[in-house]
């Protein structure tokens, strides 16, 4: 019955093992390759690690299950920015590294995986709206709590560890809201019910094995694949920057947003979407929060982390570009035009990226956002009660 399944798990895993036989049997010294390679194996971890989550919600308690699945599942994007992270202690020119990493990821998030699944429920089904489920509420109002925070980063030009205390307090609290929800067993489907069918010791053996696979090959691949990102940008005379932006979070986030397509296909778009917006919850609090740390513990001192001009800019972009993702689905409801919307405007910021275009894009969103809360009393009143909502949670 799950044969089919079998065989796509074991194609998936020829790509993590593709690297470690590169990587250790030293096939690869060219940078470019060199990040490919390391690239590949990055993309394959993922997959594996998403099935890997899947499963373990049948073995793990609801409330640890929350916490470890989602430090888990964003694993892969995390490895690479920490590591960024970490060599600017020493060597200060990787911060605006560990920047693009960050805001790459969460703008790819949000301009591509939240938009994707609407497009394919559209071209399928000819559905023109997608109606998230009320049960979302935690999600959104503590994205909203985030992303209302995270403007301060740009203002006072630094990541320290006050930043850190406050997103890592903003994601218990968050773990501690979504605990308290009601939560159903989880529907597997694919190669994650191939492995949930097993007895339930293998079930728990294959799973372990392939959470294995997956942390060694990202923990292995998250250097060479950064150091070659950077090195290829400058062999290739490539801006290092954008290479580190967009491509890094490419390899680690694109298995999530395959997920959410599947998800689409099947007619369930709110629940590819809903796990899109846990994810943003979990970069803008545990993965911005942890860069200075990482940069803390590396450099062995307290000093925060300084931003110059470009990075300030990229962070307040990223923070409208969230704020506008939040005024969408405010009133659970996300459509077509505005899944087109986010997309263009974040397809665009891969070709005009001056620090003018960077203001406009970030003024587009504000306004943009201000528009629809003009227009749309509903969405008003939404938003007007995204940070209320969260409250009864965490009491």
């Amino acid at each position: 019955m799950h044969r089919r399944q079998w065989i796509w798990i074991g194609v998936v895993l020829v790509l993590p093992l593709a690297w470690f036989v590169a990587h250790y049997g030293g096939l690869v010294s060219a940078h470019h390759w060199t990040a490919l390679m390391a690239g590949i194996g990055i993309f394959g971890a993922a997959f594996v690690l998403s099935w890997a989550c899947e499963v373990a919600q049948l073995d793990i308690p609801r409330a640890l299950a929350i916490a470890a699945l989602a430090l888990i599942a964003v694993l892969p994007e995390y490895a690479v920015d920490v590591y960024f992270a970490w060599r600017a202690g020493t060597d200060p020119t990787y911060t605006a590294f560990a920047t693009a990493n960050m805001t790459g990821g969460n703008r790819l998030l949000l301009g591509v995986g939240w938009a994707a699944p609407v497009f394919a429920v559209w071209l399928r089904f000819r559905q023109r709206e997608v109606l998230l489920p009320r049960d979302q509420a935690v999600e959104v109002s503590y994205l909203a709590i985030a992303t209302l925070y995270s403007f301060v980063i740009p203002l006072k030009g630094t990541l320290s560890l006050v930043d850190t205390v406050i997103l890592f307090s903003i994601f218990l609290l968050y773990v501690r809201a979504a605990g308290k929800t009601t939560h159903e067993e989880p529907e597997l489907d694919g190669p994650a019910a191939a492995i949930a069918s097993l007895g339930t010791r293998r079930r728990r053996a294959v799973t372990a094995l392939l959470g294995l696979v997956a942390g060694a090959t990202i923990l292995t691949a998250a250097e060479p694949f950064a150091e070659g990102l950077v090195a290829t940008g400058r062999q290739f005379h490539i801006e290092e920057f954008l290479l580190v932006q967009w491509l890094a979070p490419l390899a680690s986030e694109s298995p999530e947003f395959v997920v959410a397509l599947l998800f689409a296909l099947k007619g369930a778009a709110a629940a590819g979407i809903g796990a899109m917006i846990s994810s943003k919850v979990n970069q803008w609090t545990l993965l911005v929060g942890a860069l200075p740390l990482a940069y803390a513990l590396s450099s062995g001192s307290m000093h925060p982390m300084v931003l110059d001009d470009r990075q300030r800019e990229e962070i307040f972009l990223t923070s409208a570009q969230s704020v506008f993702g939040l005024v969408v689905i405010a009133n659970y409801r996300f459509g077509v035009g505005e899944a087109l919307t986010l997309f263009s405007l974040f397809a665009l910021q891969l070709f005009f990226t001056s620090p003018q275009a960077r203001w406009a894009y970030a003024g587009a969103y504000l306004v943009l956002s201000a528009m629809i809360m003009l227009v749309r009393p509903d969405t008003r009143r939404a938003v007007g009660q995204l940070l209320v909502r969260s409250r009864p949670q965490t009491g």
